[in-house]
């Protein structure tokens, strides 16, 4: 296995558009067992992704309605991503520089078609690598 971005993937997440409500958001959280849905455009180009914690920090604890609110009133924006023939290590190094703990996969034209996780990396790497991309995520960050 040539441990390419496009060998680690899930394919073919499940995609929001940035109109999409939180609530249906949140219901494609359930349904498919993951904490980010990446939003694209009408081209399915990627223009952001919205995490739990991205609703919980950026709508529900500053006492807003989540009920009124789209996936781009909570998205991150620009959006980390990495190409579909990126190295293992540079997945890793990415996720560690950003200290993101998951990351979408685009294609040459800027698509969305997959997304790793550090479980995917897991699965792959050495426990040595796997730990360093555990600390490097989780280290505290300085406040900006």
């Amino acid at each position: 296995m040539s441990n390419l971005a496009k060998d680690l993937m899930t394919a073919n997440p499940q995609c929001c558009n940035a109109d999409t409500t939180l609530n249906e958001v949140a219901k494609l959280m359930v349904e498919c067992d993951c904490g980010e849905i990446p939003v694209v455009d009408a081209d399915k180009k990627l223009i952001g992704v919205v995490t739990d914690r991205d609703i919980v920090c950026r709508i529900v604890a500053k006492g807003q309605d989540p009920c009124g609110k789209t996936a781009q009133d909570a998205m991150t924006q620009p959006v980390i991503s990495v190409k579909e023939d990126c190295t293992l290590d540079d997945v890793v190094a990415t996720m560690e520089e950003h200290q993101i703990r998951r990351v979408p996969v685009v294609d040459a034209s800027g698509c969305c078609c997959g997304i790793i996780s550090q479980a995917d990396v897991a699965l792959v790497a050495s426990e040595r690598e796997t730990g360093e991309l555990v600390k490097e995520v989780s280290r505290e960050s300085v406040a900006h």
